[in-house]
């Protein structure tokens, strides 16, 4: 179910009480932060939730920098709304709105088990508390809350204290065009930028995160400005590379005249990556003056940092008298953080991630086939200890940066000298063996990884983890859902034929991969326990102008008339170039016949129509034949075997046959209850000049007669 940003805390059939805490799951860079500022600011300029009297919007990384000190809620909001002092409004109401952004940047313990009771919103407490008990309803327990988290981090809040739960799955394809339109408003180089994203499968899928887009537009504006070609990025590392470079290229040429300053550029790049990496391990997202000193960077530094990468960090002002700084997303701190540990890892032997961070010889360690393999393999441990998945994102662009490819895309930034093959597959082994081992969740990032390290077996793990039961599809959430789809469909594997088995054979399987279904030019859908309620969905990825499916079986499932009827609507639609459709033995009668003729009628591109083992009977090909005589039909092939049809189906098939407008070349007639009169009814047809038929498979009648009079090819059984 779909909801409208405006009407999160609406209650709905589907819910018998009101929702009072709402927990929004999204990938990095989805939106999640814009969708609450947009709900925020639409009440504010009297769009919508015009019953809400107070919104009180917090960031987690805000709430951070005060987790030492006390607060009453008074207190707090007093402190981040100034407005709000002097007032006696009680806050316990359905109208005030509570929005946490970014649980996955708490770093508070929010210890729900332990931490004391506290009802009173005058009572100063420790900032964990007072939101454990917000949270938990014990304080203000009519107050609503909307709190939104990386899917690794949802776990922290106790499921019994959460309302509903939604998801935030990015930007349709329609969107991303109208986002790329509207950065580029030269149609021209919207129309190449476009075109480029389009032809990148990989690229393509990765753009439906928000983050992605606006980074995607940054680097394929510089290409388009010093029209240098090149292969487009098809991974997450090696568009943060592609990022970081150009912002390098734009301070060369707006700060240095177009001279070549790698030095400097190499400094800010590692201070940056140092400051990025130890606050990401103590947990901080904004930085005190203090913590800059720490990692080399005096505040002069940084104020120019701030003004030369000015889409990688930036000086913080408002919300405090001192000077803080952060950088622009929390994935391009992750995606430093990573550089420097590799850089660390590559220029003196240290390993950042091990506990022991002994500095040994350069000739027996650095290049060393065993200790680069430690040296990844420990990044992988470490990742899977982080109780939140703070690491997640990390590790990927870790493990992406250890590709040769990617380290030659990082100008004036030290390389590995020796080929780093070996401990890319024994590191590659390692994760396939961790996947085994760790939950569904946790998994899923693995897989991830295996994507990063451009691995030709990824999508054939997942297949197998599926069919194991090791990566368990009942205990997918939505998002881990949409997860394992981006890789699936950002991965090199090509779809031409989706088999459902491969994954799993059940009606929820085929619901969340249908957007690798629709990719896909073949469909293996058979014995899948599937019902009229997937016929609905696969209806609709046929109005997608960017479905590529001409071959559907869904043969042997429950699909019934009823959704035969609804794929029928899908069908019919002009986008839709589907060749052939399987339908055998799914128990239809004559109910379904009369959608699929206006299918016939209607949809030139169907070639190939099988409804064997089913109970259509002679009133069904009777409402067939109209779909099969119509001048728009250009079906050749057409399998009615076994579905109880007598000498009645025989004359309306003669009748078919003889009308110029019929296609028909091959006719399965296969185990029928023709007799010897239905068989000199069809032969009438068959001997027209008008028929096409070239092949007729039947059983159980008369050669003789067949011999006689056709030319056809008659196949007996």
């Amino acid at each position: 179910m779909t909801i409208k940003c405006e009407d999160i805390f609406k209650t709905s059939s589907e819910r018998d009480g009101p929702i009072r805490t709402v927990l929004t799951n999204g990938v990095a860079g989805i939106g999640k932060t814009v969708l609450t500022q947009k709900y925020t600011l639409d009440w504010a300029e009297d769009k919508a939730n015009q019953d809400i009297q107070f919104i009180f919007p917090f960031t987690f990384r805000e709430l951070n920098v005060l987790k030492e000190k006390k607060f009453s809620l008074m207190k707090l909001l007093h402190h981040f709304f100034s407005e709000t002092k002097g007032t006696t409004y009680n806050y316990d109401k359905p109208q005030v709105v509570f929005i946490f952004d970014g649980l996955d940047e708490c770093r508070l313990p929010l210890d729900f088990e332990k931490n004391k009771t506290l009802t009173n919103v005058r009572k100063s407490t420790s900032l964990d508390v007072l939101l454990t008990n917000l949270i938990s309803g014990k304080l203000l327990p009519s107050a609503r809350l909307w709190i939104t988290t990386r899917p690794a981090a949802a776990n922290q809040i106790p499921p019994e204290y959460v309302h509903m739960v939604t998801e935030v799955r990015g930007f349709t394809d329609p969107q991303k065009e109208e986002y790329f339109r509207k950065r580029f408003r030269d149609e021209r180089q919207a129309s190449i930028v476009l075109s480029n994203i389009q032809t990148s499968r990989s690229l393509h899928i990765m753009c439906h995160i928000p983050v992605f887009c606006w980074i995607t537009a940054t680097v394929l504006e510089d290409v388009l400005k010093t029209r240098e070609g090149g292969q487009l990025p098809k991974t997450l590392t090696e568009m943060y590379i592609h990022f970081l470079v150009v912002q390098a290229k734009v301070k060369k040429v707006k700060y240095d005249g177009g001279a070549e300053t790698y030095q400097y550029w190499r400094k800010m790049t590692e201070s940056l990556g140092k400051l990025a990496y130890d606050q990401l391990q103590k947990g901080n997202l904004i930085f005190y003056e203090s913590d800059l000193t720490e990692c080399g960077i005096d505040i002069r530094a940084a104020s120019v940092y701030s003004g030369v990468f000015t889409q990688i960090f930036k000086e913080e002002r408002g919300l405090y008298q001192d000077k803080l700084f952060c950088f622009v997303h929390l994935s391009v701190q992750e995606f430093l953080a990573a550089l420097h540990v590799h850089l660390t890892f590559i220029k003196s032997g240290v390993n950042l991630l091990s506990d022991a961070q002994s500095k040994s010889k350069l000739s027996e360690l650095l290049f060393k086939d065993n200790a680069a393999t430690k040296f990844y393999q420990s990044a992988v441990d470490k990742a899977l200890q982080s109780p939140n998945g703070h690491l997640d994102l990390f590790l990927r662009f870790l493990l992406g940066l250890s590709l040769e490819t990617n380290q030659s895309l990082l100008q004036g930034l030290p390389r590995q000298q020796d080929s780093c093959s070996k401990p890319k597959q024994k590191t590659i082994q390692y994760i396939k063996k961790m996947i085994t081992k760790v939950s569904s969740q946790r998994s899923i990032n693995l897989f991830y990884c295996l994507n990063e390290l451009n691995d030709s077996s990824l999508v054939e793990e997942i297949q197998k983890s599926l069919r194991s039961g090791r990566l368990s599809t009942n205990e997918l959430s939505p998002a881990h859902w949409s997860a394992l789809i981006f890789i699936l469909l950002s991965s090199e594997e090509n779809f031409n034929v989706f088999d459902l088995k491969k994954y799993s054979a059940s009606e929820e399987a085929l619901l969340r991969l249908l957007p690798v279904v629709k990719t896909s030019s073949t469909a293996l859908l058979s014995d899948c326990k599937l019902t009229d309620r997937s016929c609905l969905f696969l209806a609709n990825i046929f109005n997608s102008p960017l479905c590529n499916l001409i071959e559907l079986d869904l043969s042997n499932n429950n699909l019934q008339d009823s959704g035969v009827i609804s794929l029928c609507a899908g069908l019919q639609n002009p986008n839709c170039q589907l060749k052939t459709l399987r339908l055998d033995q799914n128990s239809l009668t004559n109910a379904c016949c009369q959608d699929l003729s206006s299918v016939l009628s209607t949809q030139s591109s169907l070639r190939t129509l099988s409804l064997n083992y089913n109970k259509l009977q002679d009133s069904a090909v009777k409402l067939l034949s109209d779909g099969l005589s119509s001048p728009q039909s250009k079906l050749q092939i057409l399998r009615l075997e076994k579905n109880y049809l007598t000498n009645v189906s025989c004359q309306i098939l003669s009748s078919v046959l003889s009308t110029q407008s019929s296609s028909l070349q091959t006719l399965s007639l296969n185990y029928n209850l023709l007799q010897d009169s239905g068989v000199k009814l069809l032969s009438v047809g068959l001997s027209s000049p008008q028929c096409k038929l070239q092949i007729l498979r039947t059983t159980h009648i008369n050669r003789h007669d067949i011999h006689r009079t056709l030319q056809t090819t008659v196949v007996f059984l």
